[in-house]
């Protein structure tokens, strides 16, 4: 049995923006019960040299949407990045589902030779689809979301691995 390209993109990375809104919640929960300003948080870095949450987030989003819209041979939307609070990243969040949740199969499925070209810096890297989508695309993603999920851990927010993966 094969997996389609529509299914090991859209919906994976629709489920782990899903966990980290719900994180987020649990974040900005945290914020009100110990009387936290929420831009503490969302302005954490875990070290001097690395992005904040906000802007994690905000990577997170684009990674997602821009890999399912590559793959789907379609225009990558872009967001500003002004993000600042947690409802303003929910938000954030929020577009980036909609516009993922808008792809059907048939656009995705079947990319796997699709090339990708990307400009990274100053470099300019193709791909196949299926090594895009597994060798750059989701391992960014997951770094992004896994960062921030590190940063709201450190600032003692009550999240566990349960959180991240999404099970009850």
């Amino acid at each position: 049995m094969s997996i389609s390209m529509y299914q090991a993109s859209a919906p994976r990375f629709a489920n782990t923006l899903k966990n980290l809104s719900a994180i987020l919640d649990k974040a900005k929960a945290h914020c009100e019960a110990k009387k936290i300003d929420p831009l503490v948080l969302t302005n954490t870095r875990l070290y001097p040299d690395m992005f904040a949450l906000a802007r994690q987030v905000q990577i997170a989003c684009d990674t997602a949407k821009g890999a399912v819209a590559r793959l789907a041979g379609a225009e990558v939307v872009k967001h500003e990045d002004s993000e600042k609070t947690f409802e303003e990243l929910q938000a954030r969040i929020a577009k980036t589902l909609a516009l993922i949740e808008g792809f059907k199969p048939a656009q995705i499925d079947g990319s796997e030779n699709r090339t990708i070209e990307l400009k990274l810096g100053p470099n300019e890297v193709k791909w196949q689809g299926m090594q895009y989508l597994l060798g750059f695309a989701w391992p960014n993603f997951y770094f992004h979301v896994v960062t921030a999920y590190g940063i709201l851990r450190h600032c003692g927010v009550e999240i566990g691995k349960r959180d991240f993966i999404g099970t009850p």
